[in-house]
């Protein structure tokens, strides 16, 4: 039988792409019966670069998780107004599901597996102990695949 070509097939997250963080927030926040979890703002560590479309970024998104399993998360994303996968999802389909995620090892090996496949690479970056990549798989997947990993 052939592995999984990210080494797993156990989605870690699910995320939407939202135009307000603090009401979405707050109405998930009731839906689930739990505190409403605190905002942060993703962007890189310093001396970390991110990268768009194979541009240099500096967009933004607040961000808000919440733990909905024992291995699943929803993460809310409202970004700012600088070029991203975030807003351009935002911009061209409005709110809804912007990715599934996976936790890998070696992701710069699955990036380009998926690569070989048509499936490009569209964003890069880093989070404070770990690098994510978005790659755009909706013409056979019908979603943007999220790859994270943790140093």
């Amino acid at each position: 039988m052939e592995q999984p070509i990210l080494g797993t097939n156990q989605v870690v997250q699910v995320a939407i792409i939202i135009k307000n963080i603090e009401e979405t927030a707050n109405a998930y926040a009731k839906f689930f019966a739990v505190p409403v979890p605190e905002i942060s703002i993703a962007k890189s560590p310093p001396g970390k670069k991110t990268y768009y479309r194979g541009e240099d970024s500096d967009a933004t998104a607040k961000l808000a998780f919440f733990d909905i399993g024992p291995n699943l998360q929803l993460e809310l994303i409202e970004p700012d107004e600088k070029p991203s996968t975030w807003r351009e999802h935002l911009d061209e389909k409005g709110e809804g599901v912007h990715h599934i995620a996976f936790q890998v090892k070696d992701m710069d090996d699955k990036l380009d597996k998926l690569a070989k496949r048509q499936m490009e690479t569209v964003q890069t970056g880093s989070y404070e102990g770990g690098k994510y990549g978005y790659v755009d798989t909706l013409a056979d997947l019908k979603v943007v695949l999220e790859l994270l990993e943790n140093e």
